[in-house]
């Protein structure tokens, strides 16, 4: 206790400034400078962000050089096991399909899903995947921009 004691009175001659009080169980009190700052961090985290990200966009239409841009990259990542129809290359290695697979996705924008990993069986199915465009719109907003019979009409209320 007087050690305790010896060394606040040391601070004090040292010009550490005031010591600081401590609270009924022991704790130190917090200066209410700091209380303040507590407080407006605490508003910030509750309250919402209003800026809402744009939503992700799905579109994706095939390149025009897409057969030969995945036959160089089959023939690169495979090496020597290319058969001589590269389109009937095997994907059961799983390191060398993810390989094929994430470079894809990468240079294209575009990965497959997982819900169709387990369908990716050779070189032809990813071509096929790979070939397929994707729009953006849902069929309501297809029929509605589409041209329809005069005894038709749709309206869609949003």
């Amino acid at each position: 206790m007087a050690a305790g004691s010896a060394l606040l009175a040391a601070g004090w001659r040292l010009g550490f400034g005031v010591a600081p009080r401590r609270t009924l169980w022991g704790g130190f009190r917090k200066k209410e400078e700091e209380l303040e700052v507590d407080k407006v961090a605490e508003q910030e985290k509750k309250e919402p962000s209003l800026i809402c990200p744009p939503p992700r966009s799905r579109k994706y239409f095939p390149p025009e050089d897409l057969q030969s841009s995945l036959e160089f990259l089959v023939k690169e990542i495979f090496g020597p096991s290319v058969p001589d129809n590269w389109q009937q290359t095997s994907l059961k290695e799983n390191r060398l399909k993810y390989r094929l697979l994430a470079q894809l996705a990468s240079e294209l924008g575009h990965a497959v899903p997982n819900s169709q990993l387990h369908l990716m069986c050779s070189a032809k199915d990813v071509l096929n995947f790979y070939s397929t465009p994707v729009k953006d719109v849902s069929k309501f907003d297809e029929l509605c921009a589409a041209e329809l019979p005069p005894n038709l009409k749709i309206t869609w209320e949003q």
